[in-house]
């Protein structure tokens, strides 16, 4: 047992006990790290509003038998425009459930750590949409080791004729090497996700598009397929977009 100075993002919390809550948080240090946050649930609690989620803080634990407990707090980003708009809160809180699926526990996380905070403050700037989202996704698929093939066929690497995706295969197959089990994919959409794979998160500005919706409807199968879990945020807002 020992105390220990960390940093992270909020992700998510979840009851415990009568006062207590537990918080689930990204470090890029130790991963996805559980801390008991004690009394945090009444109203005088020294903590207050330090630990919701989508918080960036610098946290002092002690770690006990199983669970840390956190001992001090502070905020680093509240990131409190994102709060007052749905959109956004769609987005980040998707964003945070999809980092919650692939992080684990005392196992260095920092390319997936800064990918999330990149992705709050594009947010935060005024950055978003599903191309946004599209594009975190697919940048999360690169982080875990299993980025699709966006440019050139998955199977032979040919560099043209793609106009099918492959959950299986890893990415863009060719007609040739396409042998069932395939998406085919709307006039323009491949350019459109290879872009986003290689866009800067903050420069998300226009109204979304079909292309934008479909983009995020692929990269979230991608993803959901490869962690075998499914992304319950996303399926929502792409519902709400495609009205």
């Amino acid at each position: 047992m020992s105390i220990r100075h960390d940093q992270g993002i909020v992700l998510r919390g979840y009851p415990f006990g009568e006062a207590d809550r537990v918080v689930v948080i990204v470090s890029p240090n130790h991963g996805q790290v559980r801390a008991v946050a004690k009394g945090v649930r009444r109203t005088r609690s020294r903590f207050g509003g330090r630990l919701e989620p989508l918080t960036h803080v610098d946290l002092v634990l002690y770690q006990g038998r199983n669970l840390a407990t956190v001992t001090q707090v502070s905020v680093i980003e509240a990131f409190p425009r994102i709060r007052q708009d749905l959109d956004a809160v769609m987005v980040a809180g998707t964003m945070a459930e999809a980092v919650g699926k692939v992080v684990v526990e005392e196992e260095p996380s920092h390319r997936i750590f800064l990918l999330l905070l990149r992705g709050l403050r594009a947010l935060e700037d005024g950055a978003g949409g599903m191309d946004l989202m599209a594009s975190f996704l697919l940048k999360l698929s690169d982080a875990i080791g299993q980025a699709p093939a966006l440019e050139h066929c998955a199977a032979c690497g040919a560099e043209d004729r793609l106009g099918r995706f492959s959950m299986a295969g890893g990415g863009l197959i060719c007609e040739r090497c396409d042998t069932g089990g395939t998406i085919r994919l709307r006039d323009g959409l491949t350019e459109h996700l290879a872009r986003l794979s290689a866009a800067d998160l903050s420069g998300f500005t226009s109204p979304d598009s079909k292309l934008a919706t479909d983009a995020a409807g692929l990269a979230r199968r991608f993803v959901e397929y490869h962690i075998e879990s499914g992304l319950v945020g996303l399926a929502f807002g792409i519902r709400r977009g495609s009205r």
